[in-house]
């Protein structure tokens, strides 16, 4: 097998690593990588921190192992390998009637990215996470293949979901879709003024996808203020976009300064009237929409970003205001902020989810990023809230044990699946996750 020896990054591009990576196209050429080098699987590295790192060892890159193996249309059961992108999912299927039941927020993470991190989506709050329409997945352990489901190997399946790819390399996955009218999504967008207007935008809403976008420089009266979009499926048909531009060089640091990141949150909330709008836009627009600039994360500078990810109850609102308030106070936050409610779906032991509301943004790196954003996970911590492990770079272990009290199972069933910790990466160490105590 082929390996390359190179340097690679997440895609916050704060945390990186040197080491080996071999691309099979085919299961034989993996099956012959992993003889050579036992090592964890990747994809195309859409998680922000170290969760796909493996510093000084060796990762299997498994975006070339990405064919679709079989389809049930009157079903809406997709069979597929792990390589696949979510995205492509939807571009191939959205046209025959069926989407992904739950996507990330770019269309870029793979089949196996989407399992590993057990993602959500703008439908969390009535569809719940990716893994709970998983119908089966396959898995490699050394030389042998396993194959789990939600009633054959249930432990082994719970431990996948959301496992980071500790239990087995993925190899393919059946998944259920969703009916889909068009490929277009009817979208309504509201202005809220503040922090208790936003949060009673989002209590109210009973579309099927929501997401909203938060001023995380609004402080004092507006603190909170936000766009909230609330999407339907539309029978609209229209062409899929095609291309996307490209970021070419890395911005300099003053471009997310903090006046002009301002400036640009003020712009960007006054583009939607005071009395709101509807509009149709393409299913990979509402979707996706950073996935319209290759490279976006480029923009943050050579020295990459942070994203701070935690959900919270449903009785801490309060906190996660205090939380958004630390934020705005300290004028180091990009104009990427993300608030959402969700339900209590999740399908694994170390998946995120939980019913609440879950905040997200994103913090270049430097100077006080790091002590705020310790800052806010103790905050959330307090609260009863977590951490998303396909965001944080900066946690310590036991603020992660406390806030996932269903690790020693998982741990324990991924020394069975892994007893050489072959799989482990980079966040794995960090965080001590293999260790049962």
């Amino acid at each position: 097998m082929r390996w390359k020896e190179t340097d690679y990054a997440g895609w916050g591009r704060v945390l990186s690593a040197h080491g080996r990576m071999a691309r099979p196209e085919k299961l034989a050429a993996l099956k012959a990588a992993l003889a050579e080098a036992p090592a964890p699987a990747i994809g195309n590295r859409r998680s922000y921190n170290d969760a796909p790192l493996n510093s000084g060892g060796a990762v299997i890159d498994m975006t070339r192992l990405d064919r679709i193996l079989s389809f049930d249309a009157q079903e809406g059961l997709l069979e597929a390998e792990a390589g696949i992108e979510i995205g492509e999912v939807a571009r191939l299927f959205a046209p025959r009637g069926w989407l992904p039941t739950v996507m990330p927020g770019t269309g870029r993470a793979t089949l196996g990215g989407c399992i590993a991190q057990d993602v959500h989506g703008k439908s969390h709050h009535q569809d719940g996470s990716f893994g709970q329409h998983v119908e089966s997945v396959t898995l490699l352990q050394g030389e042998r293949r396993v194959s789990a489901s939600p009633t054959r190997n249930k432990g082994l399946f719970r431990a996948t979901m959301g496992g980071l790819g500790q239990t087995g390399v993925i190899l393919s996955a059946k998944i259920r879709l969703t009916p889909c009218p068009g490929t277009m999504v009817r979208v309504t967008e509201s202005r809220a003024e503040n922090w208790d207007e936003f949060i009673a935008l989002l209590d109210r809403s009973t579309a099927p996808y929501v997401v909203g976008w938060i001023d995380a420089t609004a402080r004092g009266a507006a603190l909170g203020r936000g766009i909230l979009e609330e999407g339907e499926l539309s029978p609209t048909l229209e062409p899929w976009p095609k291309g996307a531009r490209r970021v070419p060089l890395d911005a300099p640091s003053f471009a997310l300064a903090s006046p002009v990141v301002k400036l640009f949150n003020a712009a960007y909330y006054k583009r939607v009237p005071a009395e709101g709008r509807i509009r149709e836009r393409p299913i990979a627009d509402f979707f996706f929409p950073l996935d319209k600039i290759h490279d976006w994360n480029r923009l943050y500078g050579k020295r990459g970003f942070y994203q701070f990810q935690c959900v919270v109850p449903p009785g801490e609102v309060e906190a996660l205001r205090a939380i958004m308030a630390r934020i705005a106070e300290s004028a180091l936050a990009s104009p990427l902020a993300v608030l959402k409610r969700m339900g209590p779906g999740r399908a694994g032991h170390m998946s995120f989810p939980m019913e609440g509301y879950t905040l997200a943004l994103d913090f270049p790196a430097r100077r006080g990023a790091e002590a705020l954003i310790r800052a806010l996970q103790q905050m959330a911590l307090e609260a009863g809230g977590r951490l998303y492990l396909a965001k944080d770079a900066l946690a310590d272990g036991e603020t992660i044990r406390a806030m996932y009290p269903e690790h020693g199972e998982w741990a324990a069933i991924c020394e069975r699946a892994d007893p050489a910790r072959a799989l482990e990466t980079d966040l794995t160490r960090r965080l001590g996750l293999r260790s049962t105590t």
